[in-house]
């Protein structure tokens, strides 16, 4: 199965919460799913004995809906000769805008992972689990904290840690009693151990065991206690044999799990995580520097230093939501350009030409997501791009402080 890039995933992310949004008054919305070994003809065929039975509905207006939807999907399904390689979903429908009032919609997607199933949905909302299935993070790592005290249980998923479980102990500590031997005493202390491993074994087997594609285990604690665990085989066999290092870690509780994907993230270069400690990393140790710095931060910079050409690498944040918008005066050709996030752009109202000043308002020629155009820009010039979750302090510290979008130029530059 083919690996998605970071842009295909951030595209389809945001391909997914449009076709969310969309709501229909009834039944109105038609998911269509294609995969690549299914004959055009068939699809039409089918579609054409849908519009058949459409013809049944009671509602007039629900019944007149649903026939044009199936009729634009008939009408582009002329342009396909065949599927493309990993299918195409056609989502179509009359989405609800309120005051009783509909519009139109019509997405098709050519999914970045094939599709295997055809399928055919009519309802009030667009079908997309089995696009948000390919979303899935697929590098998925499990994590066990153990010592005599604590015992913690999480799963990295891509860069995001969960907690799953946690759990203390009542094994004594090692110290003598009144009135019992010491021997007899540390004889106890190691049976009440041993029940303790045993029951931190079983647990961290049943969970691990019911995640499906785990790739390996990540343990941690302090002292030689996580050894001695490992080494008695207190964990499932199976999950023993996916034991990938042990590190040492000063915590043993939901802390400990971040120290132990830091830790983790320091020799295992592979992790997705530690991609995106190493580009921020970078990009922080440039912003202390009092001269030379390749730091650029705040998209006014970034984006003149990316139409320069000079910028290394592009560092973006994966929940940046504005969009860049392309102004047109019909009246004289004059063109700008603005940038406006999600709620803004609901409620942006176009200004007069600042150029010929005409009384006419200037028109939305265009709209691109800014991630999307900030992208272009940069690949157009090499430069590498890192698209940052937000699940991670150094995506959260790129997002508050930086305001998403950030870069490292090739040379210092003054702009």
């Amino acid at each position: 199965m083919t690996e998605m890039t970071q842009r295909q995933k951030y595209d389809l992310k945001r391909e997914i919460e449009g076709l969310k949004e969309c709501k229909g008054k009834h039944t109105e919305l038609i998911s269509l799913y294609v995969p690549p070994t299914k004959q055009i003809f068939d699809v039409t065929s089918y579609l054409k004995n849908e519009l058949s039975q459409s013809q049944n509905i009671k509602s007039k207006t629900t019944k007149k809906n649903v026939l044009s939807a199936i009729e634009s999907i008939l009408s582009r399904l002329k342009y396909f000769k065949k599927p493309p390689e990993n299918g195409v979903i056609f989502f179509v429908g009359h989405k609800s805008i309120g005051s009783d009032r509909t519009e139109m919609v019509a997405h098709v997607v050519e999914p970045p992972m094939q599709i295997t199933t055809f399928l055919y949905r009519c309802d009030s909302l667009f079908y997309v689990e089995p696009l948000e299935g390919m979303l899935t993070e697929r590098e998925i790592y499990g994590l066990l904290l153990i010592d005599r005290r604590e015992c913690t249980i999480g799963i990295l998923r891509g860069n995001r840690v969960d907690m799953l479980n946690y759990k203390t102990s009542q094994v004594p500590g090692k110290h003598g009693r009144g009135g019992q031997s010491q021997r007899r005493f540390e004889r106890l202390t190691e049976i009440a151990a041993h029940e303790w491993f045993v029951k931190c074994g079983e647990k961290a087997s049943e969970i691990f065991l019911a995640e499906e594609n785990i790739k390996g285990i990540l343990v941690g604690g302090p002292g030689p206690t996580k050894h001695y665990f490992i080494d008695e085989n207190y964990l499932h066999y199976e999950i023993q044999d996916k034991i990938v290092d042990l590190f040492d870690t000063g915590y043993t509780d939901e802390f400990g799990l971040k120290e132990l994907v830091n830790a983790a993230s320091g020799t295992m270069t592979d992790l997705k995580i530690s991609k995106e400690k190493k580009v921020m990393k970078r990009f922080l140790k440039e912003i202390t520097k009092t001269e030379g710095s390749l730091a650029l931060y705040g998209e006014q910079q970034v984006r003149k230093a990316l139409e320069m050409g000079v910028v290394d690498t592009l560092i973006l944040s994966e929940n940046l939501r504005k969009y860049r918008i392309k102004l047109k005066c019909a009246s004289c050709d004059y063109t700008e350009e603005l940038t406006l996030g999600e709620d803004a752009l609901k409620e942006f109202n176009p200004p007069n030409c600042s150029k010929c000043e005409t009384s006419t308002p200037m028109e939305i020629d265009g709209k691109i997501d800014l991630i999307d155009e900030l992208s272009d820009l940069a690949e157009k010039t090499g430069c590498s791009v890192s698209l940052i979750s937000q699940d991670s302090e150094e995506g959260d510290s790129l997002y508050s402080a930086f305001s998403g979008i950030a870069g490292i130029s090739r040379y210092p530059i003054d702009l």
